[in-house]
């Protein structure tokens, strides 16, 4: 009958010590990466190796960013522009 507590309390204490040995570093200081290409700098914004914003500076122009716009990891959108977008279907033409 008292085995059933001990066996409660090392299990909560191992758990315990598992939870402490698997939290990363939240510093919230993301890394920073940068490529020189061809006509533009890329900057890759990651924070706990998750990709969540890349800066474009282009030779010539303004640098804008990309962002994540779900969870996928190839869907990008800039984020200069509206995050709606309104069909422009022709339906009728006079």
């Amino acid at each position: 009958m008292h085995t059933f507590p001990r066996l409660l309390l090392a299990g909560l204490l191992a758990f315990g010590a598992v939870g402490v040995f698997a939290q990363e570093d939240l510093s919230g200081e993301p890394d920073v990466t940068i490529r020189e290409e061809d006509d533009k700098t890329i900057e890759e914004y990651r924070v706990n190796g998750f990709l969540y914003a890349i800066k474009v500076t282009p030779k010539f122009g303004k640098p804008y960013f990309l962002v994540r716009a779900d969870g996928n990891d190839a869907n990008f959108v800039r984020s200069d522009e509206p995050t709606m977008r309104i069909p422009a279907w022709e339906i009728f033409k006079w």
